[in-house]
Formats: C-alpha cells, structure tokens, sequence
C-alpha cells in the first residue's frame, strides 16, 4: 500500500559533517551523493547507515531517501547521514514505538553527539601543547 505523502527534507549533523535527507513515496530506495547505498564504500560506514533501516523494519520499502552529505571524515559523514534518515523514518512513520526503539539502541541516532574540536591556542602548535622548557 503505497501513501502519497508530501516530500520533506531532515537534516543530521555530526563534528563538521552535515547531511540532508530528503524522504518522499517511492520504491524504496536510498543513495548517499546519487550513490545507491548498495555499493557505498567503505563497508563499516555503509552498516552505520543501514543500522536505521534495519531497525525500522517494512516502514522503508515505500520511501525514497535521497541524501547530500558534506564535510568531515567519512565516519562522520557516515553517522550524520544515519540520524537525518533515523530522524525521518521517525518523522515519516508518526510511531512512537520506532522512536523508542532507536533510543534505545543507540541515543545518537536522534540527538546529536555535541563534541567538537577544541580550537587551537597561542603558544604551542595544537589546542593544549606547549613548546618544552629546561632550566638546568
């Protein structure tokens, strides 16, 4: 049964990566920068973005999620584009029992992870280090 719902966009951020995810009635499929997800590399990153998916269950087989990510490594790129579609598919399916199921296998799906770099000092050549000194 195929709901013709109006498209809309979530977003999912993680350190300097930022994904959106657009989410709209279709046949199911996903791609990652109009990469299906099916061949997005490397394959550690690629499972942290199906984890959603595969919690939601037949919710997904009727949308299709289109997502342009930017910035970071591609860890980060790869978790900021797990909560933009964790966040739809919650958005998308009006259920609380999905939301509770993703908060309950990983709190960050929905509520992003706040750390950032620290910013680099005067004095030294990182955030905290500084150029040694001998007095003898």
């Amino acid at each position: 049964m195929v709901i013709n719902r109006k498209p809309f966009v979530t977003s999912g951020k993680r350190k300097t990566a930022i994904a959106r995810a657009t989410f709209r009635s279709g046949k199911g499929r996903i791609r990652v920068n109009k990469i299906p997800i099916e061949i997005v590399t490397p394959e550690i990153s690629r499972i942290k973005i199906l984890d959603p998916i595969q919690l939601s269950g037949d919710v997904c087989k009727d949308i299709d999620i289109d997502i342009k990510v930017k910035g970071g490594g591609f860890m980060s790129q790869a978790e900021a584009v797990r909560m933009a579609i964790a966040r739809g598919i919650v958005k998308w399916s009006k259920q609380s029992i999905i939301k509770k199921r993703f908060l309950d296998y990983d709190r960050t799906m929905l509520s992003g992870d706040s750390r950032r770099k620290e910013s680099k000092k005067f004095g030294g050549p990182r955030a905290r280090t500084r150029k040694q000194k001998s007095y003898r």
